[in-house]
This record gives C-alpha cells, sequence and structure tokens, in this order.
C-alpha cells in the first residue's frame, strides 16, 4: 500500500471546481473521490525523491457541501483510520453568499503532545478544534496564511537533533537547514500536527511566503545579498527554500486555469524526475525577481484578494530601491484596476505591514536615507548596519513604494463604482492592530473604507522589547521621535497620514473578515488554554479561541 506521507490540503476551491495536494510514499496516481459526486486524480510528479500531485477535482455543485477521501493507487489512504476528527469536507460556494476569510502569520510548529510549548497554545490547532467540535457551524471559508508557515533559521530541539543526523552542525549553516531534504522536514513537523493536518484538509488555504521561511532579513538590502551569495552554503539553501515553497505552497495559490497554462508545472510533470527542471526555474528566479511571479490574484464572489510577494520581488539596487519591481507593479495595477464595480471589497495581502507604528515608519524612512548615502559614506555604513540589527525593511523602508501603494489604493478605491472597503492584510511583526489612513487636504481620499489589518503570530513567542517598542511607536513622544529622526534624514511627509484605531493586541491570533454584500466586519480571537464544562482549564493540543475585538469596517452602523 502506498503511504500518504503528507496532506491532504484542500487548496484551491470554486463553485464548482477544486484542487487537493499531497505527498505519497512513492510514485503513484492519487484520486480524490467525492460522496456527493465529483472528484479527479492526478498522476504524481518527483522533486528530490519526493513524490507529489495536485489533484483537480471537478463536478462540484455551487452551494454544497461533500465529504471526500483520498486514495493512492487505488487503495484509501485519508481518511486515517480511527479518525477522531469529522471527514474533510469541500464547500462548494454559491454566488453572493457570505464569505470569511480568517488570516495570520507567523507560526513555529507545535511541540509533540504532552510537551511544554514556550510559545503557548496554537491558533491554528485552537481553530481545528472549535471547527472540528461543531463541523457544522460558522467556519472559515477560506484561510489566508501571510508567511513565515516554517522556520528555516529557528529550528525546534527535535528538528536540530535530525539535523545532527545528518551533518555536523559546527558548519555552517548549523542548526538552520541546508537544502531541500532538510526543508520537506520543516513542513512534515508542521504539516502532520493532527489538527492543522486535519484543518489544511477542510478549509481551503491561500500562501505567501516572508524571510523565515528562507532566512531572517531575506533580501533586507544589495549589500546583505552580496554577502550572502559569498557563502558556501546559501545557494542550496535558497534554492531549497524557494523549490520547497512552489511544491508545497506555491501551486496550490493557482486555479486550474492557471496550472493548465504554467510552463514550468506542465515541464516538472512530464519530466521523469522534476528535480533539475526546478532548480533551473528557482535559480532564474533568484538571480532575476522579473523571472517568476509569485504573487497571484483570487476571486471569491465579489470580494478579490491580491497577494503581493513582498519579499522576492524587491529591487534593492541602493537609489533605486523598490518594494516590487516595475513588472509586478504593472501586474498589480492591472489586477486591482480590472473591472471597476466587479467587486465590493479589495482584499491587499503583503507579508509586511504597509502602516506601521508612526515613529517605527519614520525610523525605518530616516534608516533608509541615511543607507542611500543622504548623509555621507559614514552615516551610510550606519544605517546599514542599523537596518539589518533592528530588520528596518517594511515598506516604510522603501518610502517611494510606500507612497506608490497609497496612490494605487486611492485610485482603486475611488469613483463610482469604488468597493466598499479596501483592507491591506499583513502580519511579522508578532501582534495585532487596526489603523486607518487618511489623505492630506482629502482631495485623493477614496471613497472605499480603507484599513490596514495586521494579525501576528498565529503561534509564537512574543518578546517584552516588542511590545514595549510598538506601545510607544503609536504615543505623542514616539511619533515626535520619529519627526526629528525624518527631518534628519531630509525625507518628505509620507503621501497619507494614519491613525491607530485598534490595538495593539498581543498573543497566538487570527483575525476574520466576514462579508456579506457590501457589509464587512471584523473579529480578533486569540489563543487561550483549553477548558471543560465547568470553565477550568484542562489539557489537550487544542486551545480556546476568545474574541477580544469585534467591529463593522462597512455597512450599517459602521
Amino acid at each position: 500500500m502506498v503511504e500518504l506521507r503528507l496532506g491532504p490540503l484542500l487548496r484551491y476551491v470554486d463553485g464548482s471546481s477544486a484542487t487537493v495536494w499531497v505527498e505519497a510514499g512513492c510514485p503513484c496516481t492519487a484520486e480524490v473521490r467525492c460522496a456527493e459526486g465529483g472528484g479527479g486524480s492526478a498522476g504524481t510528479f518527483e522533486i528530490h525523491g519526493h513524490h507529489y500531485a495536485l489533484v483537480p477535482v471537478t463536478g462540484l455543485t455551487p452551494g454544497t457541501s461533500t465529504s471526500y477521501e483520498v486514495l493512492l493507487d487505488g487503495e484509501r489512504v485519508w481518511p486515517l483510520p480511527d479518525s477522531p476528527f469529522p471527514p474533510s469536507v469541500i464547500r462548494s460556494p454559491a454566488a453572493d453568499e457570505t464569505l470569511r476569510v480568517a488570516f495570520g502569520s507567523c507560526r513555529w510548529a507545535a511541540p509533540a503532545l504532552g510537551q511544554k510549548d514556550p510559545a503557548g497554545p496554537d491558533a491554528l490547532d485552537a481553530l481545528a478544534t472549535r471547527v472540528a467540535s461543531a463541523p457544522e457551524a460558522e467556519r472559515p471559508d477560506v484561510l489566508l496564511l501571510l508567511g513565515d508557515q516554517v522556520y528555516a533559521d529557528e529550528t525546534s530541539e527535535a528538528t536540530r537533533d535530525w539535523l545532527a543526523g545528518r551533518r555536523d552542525l559546527d558548519e555552517a549553516p548549523g542548526a538552520q537547514v541546508a537544502d531541500y531534504e532538510e526543508y520537506t522536514h520543516l513542513y512534515y513537523e508542521s504539516w502532520l500536527d493532527p489538527e492543522v493536518r486535519w484543518l489544511l484538509s477542510t478549509v481551503p488555504s491561500c500562501m505567501i511566503f516572508d524571510d523565515h521561511d528562507v532566512i531572517d532579513d531575506w533580501n533586507t538590502s544589495a549589500s546583505w545579498l552580496t554577502e550572502m551569495r559569498a557563502t558556501a552554503w546559501w545557494r542550496d539553501r535558497v534554492l531549497g527554500g524557494l523549490m520547497s515553497y512552489w511544491v508545497h505552497q506555491h501551486l496550490g495559490n493557482l486555479s486550474p486555469a492557471e496550472l493548465a497554462k504554467d510552463e514550468v508545472y506542465a515541464a516538472v510533470r512530464s519530466a521523469a524526475d522534476g528535480t533539475k527542471v526546478l532548480r533551473e526555474h528557482c535559480a532564474r528566479a533568484d538571480a532575476d525577481a522579473a523571472h517568476a511571479r509569485w504573487s497571484y490574484r483570487r476571486d471569491f464572489g465579489r470580494t478579490r484578494l491580491l497577494m503581493v510577494d513582498s519579499r522576492a520581488a524587491r529591487v534593492l539596487t541602493e537609489g533605486e530601491r523598490d518594494m516590487l519591481g516595475a513588472g509586478e507593479w504593472e501586474w498589480l495595477r492591472a489586477q486591482a484596476l480590472d473591472a471597476p464595480g466587479s467587486y465590493d471589497h479589495l482584499l491587499i495581502g503583503t507579508s509586511l505591514p504597509w502602516l506601521l507604528p508612526h515613529m517605527i515608519h519614520d525610523l525605518e524612512s530616516w534608516d533608509a536615507a541615511l543607507a542611500d548615502g543622504v548623509r555621507g559614506a559614514r552615516w551610510a555604513r550606519f544605517g546599514e548596519w542599523l537596518r539589518r540589527a533592528l530588520d528596518l525593511e517594511h515598506w516604510a523602508a522603501f518610502p517611494p513604494s510606500f507612497d506608490a501603494l497609497a496612490d494605487l489604493i486611492a485610485e482603486a478605491g475611488s469613483g463610482p463604482d469604488a468597493p466598499a472597503t479596501i483592507c491591506v492584510l499583513s502580519g511579522d511583526v508578532h501582534h495585532a492592530y487596526v489603523a486607518e489612513p487618511g489623505w492630506p487636504g482629502g482631495e485623493a481620499a477614496p471613497d472605499a473604507h480603507v484599513v490596514q489589518l495586521t494579525c501576528s503570530p498565529v503561534h509564537n513567542s512574543v518578546p517584552l522589547s516588542i511590545k514595549v517598542v510598538f506601545r510607544f511607536g503609536w504615543t505623542p513622544p514616539g511619533r515626535a521621535i520619529g519627526r526629528l529622526l525624518a527631518r534628519h534624514g531630509r525625507r518628505a511627509r509620507p503621501a497619507v497620514d494614519w491613525r491607530r484605531t485598534g490595538g495593539p493586541w498581543f498573543g497566538n491570533q487570527l483575525m476574520t473578515l466576514t462579508f456579506r454584500g457590501r457589509e464587512a466586519r471584523l473579529r480578533l480571537e486569540q489563543a487561550g488554554p483549553p477548558r471543560n464544562a465547568e470553565g477550568e482549564g484542562q489539557g489537550g493540543r487544542g486551545g480556546l479561541l476568545t474574541t477580544v475585538e469585534e467591529t463593522r469596517l462597512s455597512g450599517p452602523g459602521s
């Protein structure tokens, strides 16, 4: 019998079709069979001795829900024998129905059952526990994972022990992962968590990478990249990261129609071993950001998601720094302005927040000016050191890009066909908050309600320094310090001003947006210890999600 090594992951879903991702133990045919009709099959493709399939599922009926099973070479491998979870289902959305979008970022893999968890209850485990306990109740229609799905540079004790069995950890990159095979271990550790495995089998997901999926500060600056490329271990590391991302995350972001046109996917599937094809593709993407597009668009009824690659698409040359290359900006603009009036809500997913606390925004903008030489060579060297030391590489560290995004949002959100809301969804900064921009003078202000929604982490630690700095960064004294820095860096005011309207909240958490027509509602939930019927704490992996904030973004009462 062929082993199901990882998955299934339910990825793309629309009214009549879906895709299901699996890893099998050997070459085989993977099949999905739906209880209410519909299904599909696909042969596996091989990468570095691993065998994967992305199964296209057709014949679904809009507005219905069907359980499904997975077969490998005709033998059922999912649901698992004696599974404590309800059947995995594919819910095909009907036109104009309510849409629930849950999102977050930054997830350390949960430790094995019975081991102490230094990061506290995992929000994805808690969501799985809630959905499993009431499978017919409210659940997300899609889960957006906004970066750091795996941590290549902050490995667990169990992973470090596994790495030590493969190579000498006294040699670089030490206890960090080194190549594709070691990346696969990270995905096993993260996605074989029983609750998360089941959750990803029954709730569709969209994903994008951030820095820790490859390494902290990935693509911070041109000099950083030059230094990394000079090391003996970096090439295998970055290619392993991009290849494993393509396999485990990127393919499932695409629709069946996009997959049918994808030349790399076709070449990998037609090869006896697709490793060389994929490695060459990722090597070209690493050398030239314009070679590959990791950004993508998804339409959920009248809600449009534009997931933006704010890591690999960067232009790093000093004096020309840009969060996105020219081709990426053209793509983003075309998608945002396509068919005005055809969507009621626009979601812009970017792992890095666009709007930060004012002090931190000005600090990053000031540092970018120093590194660009506005105060001379000595200040430039200090600026480069500082942005690496403090991770100063958000949108604020690319001031022209910050303003360009503000201009695009204003244009997409203006006019008689403007959407009700434009939500910038981000993670990365290990806490949650809501911020709302305003356009000076009001002349360019959009008609849509624009908000920055930041939610992180799903499961990670929150150092005291983050709590102190980010709280202070919103205060009037913090803002005053920021303005002094901006003046020293000879920075003009940004295209928008903004104010914090919610948070900051600290903890393992998820945000959920609920859309009904032009109405939008936001809920923030945090994971706490599970409790029994008497309200007393009890053991177990799945914690309890508790609502800490709920607000209306548009519609009656907003």
